[in-house]
């Protein structure tokens, strides 16, 4: 299991070599006041320790994404460890630091908002559906996901509907009342099953020697599904996901210091691809292979696979927990995807969300909404989100590509991965039977086209935008 180590340890030499240098390349201001006490309104708006907020953070980013990818992803073989530790690493952490210190810098503000200041006032109103597109569907997803997790333990005596109601009444309460008596309160508890979860698993493959194989870059995929782009949309969460970036302002708005930035944004995104790894290797391990991996898929799912994985290396307590920390992860991801919708909304139309009712009349119509996607197939669910949420981020590292620009920085550590995921996801959409269904290799020469022309239109509106003096951070006043 030497490359099982390997990438593991440079994950967490990543988070103190690079996380310096993204952190440098930024620029902190420690004499800047944070939106936490410049805007606070005691329900978005107020200050929490850098200890809880990068559980939060974590709790929040972690949803079934670095378990279930992972999962899907390990069918590719051991080439799935490089999307995860060099994604994690120089695209996902990049990601979240960026969007998540702009926040900051600009009194709290959501993608949409930072994407029309940055990018254009069109992109404001695309990156707004974009986002509540792909919140809601997060919810949904991390509904369904914990609730059959959650049958499968419980169905002789919990039907599912009483499940769901349970996880969306949850959900409801997590989403209108202010950060801390919910969310602020649980999610100690939450995040110590999921640690048992992830060391649990984790430990065992280590100490019991399980047969993780080693780097190899063949595509072992049963299906033979190319490498590229499928890969790196299958492996969303644990390496790079635009939905990291409808999280961080939530935290953006509790954040005491900016020096707490890289600890809270890039070492929760760094953490989380250790989660995926040990969830990719335990899948590649204990199934004989790709093919019996696939097998296991196709009769019941990644939700079969996290159950066999728990109970096969930590027997029936262990494992129990485990599923329950598993369980934890896409319910503490739900709850702030939908109160970020909320936010989002809120700030698109210009409603304050000090009053109760406020809150009320913009959440439960997504709700309504949630609850009738519930109805589809979770595997067509998972496509359409997978493809949201790199699209997702693909804009949001091009908004940290143009602020780093306009403040005449390194603006490459942003660029170059907006490029590569550019390419990516428009070959996914014009290839795949949920987008245009054209052959690979003309999706490839199309998407190869429209990532020029958006490189190229990304040059010329840095340009003009360093002619016209934008700011980069938004004065903040004391409310």
């Amino acid at each position: 299991m030497i490359t099982f180590i390997v990438s593991i340890a440079l994950l967490i030499i990543g988070y103190f070599t690079y996380g310096k240098y993204v952190e440098k390349v930024f620029g902190l201001n420690t004499e800047r006041q944070t939106p936490a006490y410049t805007h606070s309104d005691g329900v978005d708006y107020l200050p929490m320790s850098d200890k809880k907020n990068s559980l939060i953070q974590l709790l929040n980013i972690a949803g079934v994404g670095p378990i279930f990818g992972p999962i899907l992803g390990a069918l590719y073989g051991p080439v799935a460890f490089i999307w995860i530790v060099f994604g994690a690493i120089f695209a996902g952490a990049v990601h979240d630091y960026l969007t998540g210190m702009i926040s900051i810098r600009n009194r709290g503000a959501h993608l949409p908002e930072l994407a029309g200041k940055f990018l254009g006032k069109v992109m404001k109103h695309v990156v707004n559906a974009f986002s509540i597109l792909l919140l809601v569907l997060v919810g949904t997803v991390f509904v369904t996901a914990p609730a059959d997790l959650l049958h499968s333990m419980t169905s002789s005596w919990l039907t599912m509907p009483v499940i769901l109601l349970a996880i969306f009444a949850y959900y409801l309460l997590a989403t209108l009342l202010p950060i801390d008596k919910i969310i602020g309160r649980l999610y100690p508890i939450f995040g110590a099953l999921l640690l048992i979860s992830a060391i649990g698993v984790g430990g065992v493959l280590i100490f019991t020697g399980a047969p993780i194989p080693e780097l190899t870059f063949t595509n072992m995929h049963p299906d033979n599904a190319p490498i590229f782009p499928l890969l790196f949309l299958t492996i969303s969460c644990g390496a790079l996901s635009g939905f990291h970036a409808t999280q961080t302002p939530i935290i953006s708005r509790t954040t005491q210091q900016e020096k707490q930035g890289r600890k809270i944004f890039y070492g929760m995104m760094i953490t989380e691809g250790i989660i995926a790894m040990i969830w990719a290797a335990a899948a590649m391990s204990l199934f004989n292979g790709p093919t019996g991996l696939n097998e296991v898929l196709a009769n019941g799912g990644p939700a079969a696979v996290v159950s066999e994985v728990s109970v096969a290396m930590l027997g029936a307590i262990g494992g129990t927990l485990a599923i329950l920390g598993v369980i934890v992860l896409p319910i503490t991801s739900g709850d702030t995807a939908f109160r970020s919708a909320r936010m989002i909304i809120a700030d698109y139309i210009k409603v304050s969300q000090k009053k109760v009712m406020s809150r009320v009349w913009i959440a439960v119509p997504m709700f309504v909404i949630s609850f009738a996607l519930t109805k589809i197939d979770f595997t067509l669910l998972w496509r359409y989100f997978s493809w949201a949420n790199q699209s997702t981020a693909m804009i949001a590292l091009w908004v940290g590509a143009m602020y780093l620009f306009l403040a005449r920085k390194n603006y490459w550590i942003a660029a170059i991965p907006a490029t590569f995921m550019t390419m990516a996801t428009f070959t996914y959409i014009l290839n795949a039977p949920i987008g245009f269904g054209l052959s690979l290799n003309i999706s490839y020469m199309v998407a190869a086209v429209i990532t020029a022309i958006i490189v190229t239109a990304f040059f010329v509106a840095a340009r003009r935008g360093l002619s016209q003096n934008i700011p980069l951070e938004e004065e903040l006043k004391s409310a």
